[in-house]
């Protein structure tokens, strides 16, 4: 990923909107950028006060719904030929049509939402959508909950949870810090359960004692 090559962290700091929204849509269109990468380092600048975390999530869906567009139109006019073409990441491409194209057809709306949570499929899903020629009014109407659900959710994380959850994000995926966050949240339930079971099993010992007789006088 570009990410690896290019500080991108920087040149957000640096360039801020503009570039935030300039890397989501071209993720979005089907540009191999790190456009989620963008989206939690405008967000943790924002928890900084750098940024305003109302436009940071606001142009991320604004951008995360053109690229799409942008891709649609690319793969409705195009796509398969573009994705069967030798050249750059032939394998990959090849790939994305071979396991992308049979689960638009049967998933079709649900794709486009969930896709844009998922790296590979954010990357190539409008064009797929386009491809397997997907009617635009169920694409634009499930692409925009996509996109604004997942600058929202990507957005606000990034802005409580700081850096450790963007790292987590970029190495697992949502639903990897998911997972975390239940087994954390279960660990901590688990012993709040079994500290209360102790203080009750402690409780019901005392009250089994023999109560040692009184001193005449007491």
């Amino acid at each position: 990923m570009l990410a690896a090559i290019v500080n991108v962290k920087h040149l957000v700091e640096v360039a801020g909107y503009p570039l935030l929204f300039l890397l989501v849509m071209s993720e979005s269109s089907g540009v191999p950028v790190p456009g989620e990468t963008a989206l939690i380092t405008a967000a943790v600048l924002a928890s900084r006060g750098k940024l305003q975390i109302e436009l940071v999530i606001g142009l991320a869906a604004a951008a995360a719904i053109v690229g799409d567009n942008i891709g649609y139109l690319i793969g409705r006019k195009g796509g398969r030929w573009l994705l069967e073409r030798p050249g750059f990441m032939h394998q990959q491409r090849l790939r994305v049509l071979e396991v992308g194209e049979p689960f638009f057809e049967r998933h079709g709306p649900k794709a486009v939402f969930f896709g844009r949570f998922l790296l590979g499929l954010r990357v190539w899903a409008s064009w797929l959508a386009g491809a397997t020629r997907m009617p635009w009014r169920s694409f634009l109407l499930w692409n925009a909950f996509g996109g604004i659900s997942w600058a929202i959710v990507i957005g606000l994380v990034a802005y409580y949870l700081g850096h450790s959850a963007g790292n987590a994000i970029e190495t697992f995926g949502l639903y990897g810090l998911a997972a975390v966050l239940v087994a954390i949240i279960s660990a901590f339930v688990m012993h709040r359960r079994h500290r209360r079971r102790v203080r009750e099993g402690g409780a019901a010992t005392a009250d089994r004692r023999p109560h040692e007789p009184r001193e005449p006088g007491e």
